[in-house]
């Protein structure tokens, strides 16, 4: 169904049937499935009825764990580079290839 939110198409046409036209039944799932997602905590992924065992959910459901994103940490590195005030306003901090970097570099050094 996320493909099929993604792509706004029918479930019945992501799965070889029909025309790509709407049925009663891809509707209903459609709505099921943003049902679904509008239960979904947005800070961590999870459902409260996972949780609540008299939902059928587990207290233990899920474990915190760690991980250290190298892209972010690069971002958060250079987001400290950007001044406060005026002169930071709308200053993005973005991750590039290093090839499309280069390319870009180059490209700089040698406009006339």
């Amino acid at each position: 169904m996320e493909l099929c939110r993604q792509y706004r198409i029918p479930h019945s046409f992501y799965r070889g049937h029909g025309d790509g036209t709407w049925s009663d039944l891809d509707r209903r799932k459609a709505r099921a499935y943003e049902h679904y997602l509008r239960q979904v905590c947005p800070t961590c992924g999870t459902r409260p009825e996972e949780w609540d065992e008299d939902a059928g959910g587990d207290e233990d459901a899920y474990r915190a764990t760690t991980h250290r994103c190298i892209g972010c940490q690069l971002l958060q590195d250079r987001q400290k580079e950007v001044p406060d005030g005026d002169e930071g306003h709308g200053v993005k901090v973005a991750l590039i290839p290093t090839s499309v970097h280069a390319a870009l570099a180059f490209q700089q050094s040698h406009q006339h």
